[in-house]
């Protein structure tokens, strides 16, 4: 089997962050031996998580057993995971913003045996439900655990609380027709309804400028999907959380607009 180097468009700061984490879990595990050092399971675990590398490409580009790229990757997410923020202290930067925008994005994953709560009649595929809050240049601020893909992107939001940690705080947020109805501090264009089947030119204007702030919102989405596991998850659904939260983590640690 041939192979050859590749990039990731990483710096090595987050690279030495995963790898200073990877070294004091084994500390405290007191691992005597592993087949790759702290670095290399980085350097591993950030290839499978920016650039979406097979387990079998991995294994063979790091002379390791296919199981041992597995675990070691695992091992990397897990950590990460349980350093990433909930909402309640995201809000405490969250809550400092000019305003937010707030919107939901699909992730796809392979078919699984329970397909129906995972199909989104809207996308027309499977994938699970990601909420999304940006700052005012489109910055990735937080992102939520996963949910069905078939949860509407209103009812993701509510069952996370983010609706009510957005009111509470009192931070103005825009999203789109459809959160239509969340109220409180939430911000959303004017819609044609039955009985109103036009808007008036006001109504149509409010719609344009609102539509130019919310557009930046997808400039998250896009630097989240910039991390090409993100694509099309081919695991169990029930981890795209994990794997969602040491994004995020590893996102913030490459740009660290919000310390603290």
């Amino acid at each position: 089997m041939l192979s050859c180097p590749a990039t990731i468009p990483l710096s090595s700061r987050t690279l030495n962050h995963l790898a200073d984490r990877i070294r004091g879990h084994r500390q405290q595990r007191r691992s005597r031996w592993r087949r790759l050092k702290p670095g290399r399971q980085a350097l591993l675990a950030l290839a499978r998580l920016r650039n979406g590398d097979t387990y079998t490409r991995l294994a063979a580009g790091f002379q390791i057993g296919v199981a041992t790229a597995w675990r070691y990757v695992q091992e990397a997410i897990s950590l990460l995971s349980a350093a990433a923020d909930g909402l309640d202290t995201a809000m405490r930067r969250i809550r400092q913003l000019a305003y937010a925008i707030l919107d939901g994005t699909l992730i796809s994953i392979d078919r699984v045996a329970d397909q129906k709560p995972y199909y989104s009649g809207k996308h027309k595929r499977h994938g699970v439900n990601v909420q999304v809050i940006a700052d005012a240049a489109g910055g990735l601020v937080w992102a939520s655990p996963a949910l069905p893909g078939s949860a509407h992107d209103l009812t993701a939001a509510r069952a996370h609380g983010i609706i009510d940690a957005l009111t509470s705080e009192k931070v103005m947020t825009f999203a789109d027709k459809g959160y239509q109805g969340a109220r409180g501090s939430i911000r959303t264009p004017f819609k044609r309804r039955r009985f109103r089947p036009k808007l008036s030119r006001r109504q149509k204007a409010v719609n344009r400028a609102h539509a130019k702030i919310r557009a930046r919102g997808e400039r998250a989405i896009a630097t989240l999907k910039t991390w090409r596991i993100l694509v099309k998850l081919r695991c169990c659904p029930r981890r795209a959380t994990a794997i969602v939260q040491a994004i995020l983590v590893l996102h913030h640690v490459e740009s660290p607009r919000y310390e603290g």
